[in-house]
């Protein structure tokens, strides 16, 4: 892929960042785009390889990323004020909220691949859930860890995965680092820290994209 073409394509995944943002961030106290930032911040600071901090960076982008198969998992404020009473998105009675897009993390890696990106930083995007499922399967305590909306988003991401899909999962080559993944995506929601800003990953994601052969089909 060429520089124009590259940076056109990360032009539309920061637009998706940017629009995406303007929306409150399933139940947290930050936005989508700071919790995002975070998570790339983390495997930037530990000298992850340009994949990984892309697909940290990224890695949320099927909850915005247009797609016929988006629908949200709306819940009760009352469940959420439940699992987490100190959440500031639980005050309105009798109300309803969206703990995020059903599928996002398939979306999420579907549009990227379409966009040109590596599949490694793709198997890392679609990952984050099935990691979620795992690390609740493996250890109960990491189930109490979650926030309110992550655990509620959890029913419907198919619950903790069982003995035999925990096993499963950990003979996969990229699972130390999916986990690890999954570790600064849960880390990612400190209210008020500094972190780079999205345009100081723009020469990383043009450059990942021009040693790619793919050609982008999914630019806006």
């Amino acid at each position: 892929m060429n520089f124009e073409i590259s940076n056109q394509v990360v032009d539309t995944v920061f637009k998706v960042l940017i629009d995406g943002s303007k929306q409150d961030y399933i139940g947290e106290n930050i936005s989508q785009l700071e919790h995002s930032l975070q998570a790339a911040a983390q495997a930037l600071e530990t000298k992850a390889d340009d994949e990984t901090i892309l697909a940290a960076l990224l890695h949320d982008i099927g909850q915005f990323a247009t797609s016929a198969d988006q629908k949200q998992m709306i819940c009760d404020t009352s469940a959420l004020a439940e699992l987490d009473p100190t959440n500031s998105t639980t005050t309105s009675p009798n109300s309803t909220i969206s703990v995020g897009v059903t599928g996002h993390e398939r979306i999420g890696a579907e549009y990227l691949r379409k966009l040109g990106f590596s599949n490694k930083v793709a198997q890392l995007v679609e990952s984050h859930v099935p990691v979620k499922r795992y690390l609740t399967g493996k250890d109960h305590s990491y189930y109490e860890s979650l926030s309110g909306a992550s655990k509620l988003s959890l029913k419907y991401q198919g619950g903790p995965f069982t003995p035999e899909q925990v096993k499963e999962f950990e003979e996969d080559p990229l699972f130390e680092l999916k986990v690890q993944v999954r570790k600064w995506d849960d880390a990612a929601k400190v209210v008020g820290l500094e972190v780079p800003d999205l345009e100081s990953y723009r020469q990383m994601a043009v450059g990942h994209l021009m040693k790619q052969d793919k050609v982008a089909t999914a630019l806006a």
